[in-house]
């Protein structure tokens, strides 16, 4: 077992709708779990517990505060007085439009209620995140592998890079390169791939805000993003689980467990 740092983030498995998003709280199920990272956190837990890897999770919903954006990703159609133009970043902190499509704002909602969101879900969550880098980083190497795990639709949208495309099992990113050493990255597609998933890399995912904000190879953070296809695990329609999952807990259970293996080889 490697002693270097290992973390895990799963920042959009959360289904809890604050009080304050008024209008997410009467939507049907199949427009509100649309973009959740639904069941994420189920399969990597049963892994992360047995191998010891602390992880951070949020139960908050990402429409209502996306976790791996900026508070100032919002645009006029989702906050009144942004400067952005509407239309430009509505599936930022705040979600506006789902990927498919449908509408989930009807109206912008004040600059202060966006700024209470930022404190209820945002800030907590990053200061959890910063907290943890410093507890683990003491006494060690002064290196931190860090891995963001996410779910992705298995076919991409009108909203993605990749409409129509069907994707791989797994796709690794790392902000075209800047987020992590070579590496690490090599390393962890390896790992998936050797758990028997079909790997891709940096398409049509490039990384997100986490991996911007966190990855900094030259001090010794080391971050990764990791897209799961919903269709190996659950049903993309009904939102259900299929008998499935419990295969793939058990590939994540052993991606997981190469990785953390072999970090002390790293260089």
């Amino acid at each position: 077992m490697s002693s270097n740092p290992f973390l895990v983030t799963i920042p959009h498995s959360g289904e809890k709708v604050p009080e304050q998003a008024t209008w997410l709280q009467s939507l049907p199920e199949e427009i509100l779990m649309c973009d959740v990272d639904r069941y994420v956190d189920r399969l990597y837990e049963p892994a992360l517990g047995d191998l010891g890897i602390p992880y951070i999770k949020t139960e908050w919903h990402r429409y209502a505060g996306d976790l791996n954006r900026l508070p100032g990703d919002v645009d006029a159609s989702t906050v009144i007085g942004s400067e952005i133009p509407a239309g430009k970043n509505n599936r930022g902190f705040l979600w506006g439009i789902t990927t498919t499509e449908k509408v989930l704002m009807p109206q912008p909602v004040s600059a202060s209620l966006h700024q209470e969101l930022v404190k209820l879900i945002y800030e907590p969550f990053h200061a959890s995140i910063r907290d943890s880098y410093e507890r683990l980083l003491k006494g060690s190497s002064g290196t931190i592998y860090h891995l963001d795990a996410h779910s992705m639709p298995s076919v991409g949208t009108r909203q993605h890079r990749d409409p129509g495309e069907r994707r791989a099992d797994i796709v690794v990113s790392d902000s075209h390169g800047k987020s992590c050493s070579k590496n690490y990255r090599d390393l962890v597609i390896a790992a998936y791939c050797s758990a028997g998933f079909k790997v891709g890399y940096n398409w049509p995912y490039f990384g997100g805000r986490l991996t911007e904000q966190y990855g900094d190879p030259a001090r010794g953070n080391q971050v990764l993003q990791v897209e799961l296809n919903r269709d190996l695990y659950m049903d993309e329609t009904t939102k259900r689980l299929k008998d499935s999952h419990v295969e793939i807990q058990k590939k994540i259970r052993q991606a997981l467990g190469y990785i953390r293996e072999n970090l002390d080889h790293l260089r």
